[in-house]
């Protein structure tokens, strides 16, 4: 097969087909492969078969009916701190709203190659638009088995205009109707903080960008060799995630060396901390390492809002957390963009992005 000859070629041959031609990751899945290329086999440590998984263990479940019940806001706050990671049920966000976005982010993938192509970084309208695979590819020495598009929210205006129309206007929806979820969520972790007044530039500070991804994992011939993402940590404010029906998420377990995984539940929406709000807090909430395996048998989607500080804000422990707790700051202050801008520049490396903020 022509194609598959192609990909007997050293590296310069697979950055052609998988990225300047637009095929993906997808594309190379879509060819049967029975090998994996050699680009994709990861260390050992960083393999499934490396991990050691808790079965008994999973992270919390949180009821959101009654966002301002004292039971949910302590069950919101110690699963921040113990966890870094829930997931939340009966959150406000309407059903339909969910299985548009997954069947959108589904139509994206599922465009040719030639239509994808406009999207990658050389090509893209805008860097608020990036198609990519992996996760920066020129940093890594091995690659994840992902496709990704990374749409970074400036105004409905802009999206509207150079955002994929196969998948515009179901995010659009979806980050509107993500505000029932945003709002009380920061209400509540500030609250577990002793904030009781969360002014204008406190809001900018949490709240102030938006940035949506869309991820592709294809099925892979040998999972056990590579991995969907590997270890990290996010690095926004917190993260709201919509999985589909696969699984195939791991978070670090609270002893720090095993790993649980976060099944799948019908209409509920995965919660976890990120590195800004750890700094913010002085680190009573944590984000914790989570990673992604491959698999055999399916091909699956995820869909990650993450909420952010505004790029010119700087970050640093809240003069109230430090006053009320009566603590010396762990970290110092960083201009978000610095932070964000060291993150993007190498591969995933679980959280020692964090030390940079370290004092």
């Amino acid at each position: 097969m022509a194609q598959e000859m192609r990909l007997s070629e050293e590296e310069a041959g697979l950055t052609e087909f998988v990225i300047k031609e637009g095929h993906g990751v997808k594309g190379l899945s879509e060819m049967g492969l029975n090998h994996l290329p050699k680009r994709y086999v990861q260390p050992q440590s960083e393999r499934s078969s490396s991990m050691q998984v808790l079965q008994d263990l999973s992270i919390p479940i949180i009821d959101m009916s009654k966002w301002d019940d004292p039971t949910v806001v302590k069950a919101i706050c110690d699963a921040a701190e113990k966890w870094g990671f829930f997931q939340i049920i009966n959150h406000g966000v309407p059903l339909e709203t969910l299985e548009n976005v997954k069947e959108a982010t589904l139509a994206f993938f599922g465009l040719p190659p030639e239509e994808k192509r406009k999207y990658f970084k050389e090509n893209s309208p805008s860097n608020h638009v990036r198609l990519s695979t992996s996760f920066i590819p020129e940093a890594e020495n091995a690659m994840e088995w992902k496709d990704y598009l990374s749409l970074f929210y400036v105004s409905d205006d802009e999206a509207l205009a150079i955002w994929p129309p196969a998948c515009r206007d179901q995010l659009l929806d979806y980050m509107r109707k993500c505000e029932v979820v945003i709002k009380p969520l920061v209400q509540v972790l500030m609250k577990g903080l002793n904030i009781d007044v969360i002014d204008e530039k406190k809001w900018s500070l949490l709240t102030g960008s938006l940035r949506i991804n869309l991820n592709y994992y294809p099925k892979c011939p040998k999972p056990e060799l590579t991995v969907g993402v590997g270890r990290h940590s996010d690095v926004s404010t917190f993260t709201i995630l919509l999985q589909d029906d696969i699984g195939g998420l791991y978070v670090r377990a609270p002893d720090g060396q095993s790993w649980v995984h976060v099944p799948p539940i019908n209409g509920a929406l995965v919660i976890n901390m990120g590195d800004a709000l750890q700094i913010l807090s002085n680190g009573k909430y944590k984000s914790i390492e989570h990673r992604v395996i491959a698999n055999a048998t399916a091909d699956r989607i995820s869909i990650p809002l993450f909420i952010n500080p505004k790029p010119s804000e700087v970050i640093g422990p809240l003069t109230e957390v430090l006053d009320n707790a009566g603590e010396k700051p762990k970290y110092k202050n960083v201009l978000y963009s610095d932070y964000t801008l060291h993150f993007y520049r190498k591969a995933h490396d679980g959280k020692d992005t964090l030390e940079l903020a370290k004092i």
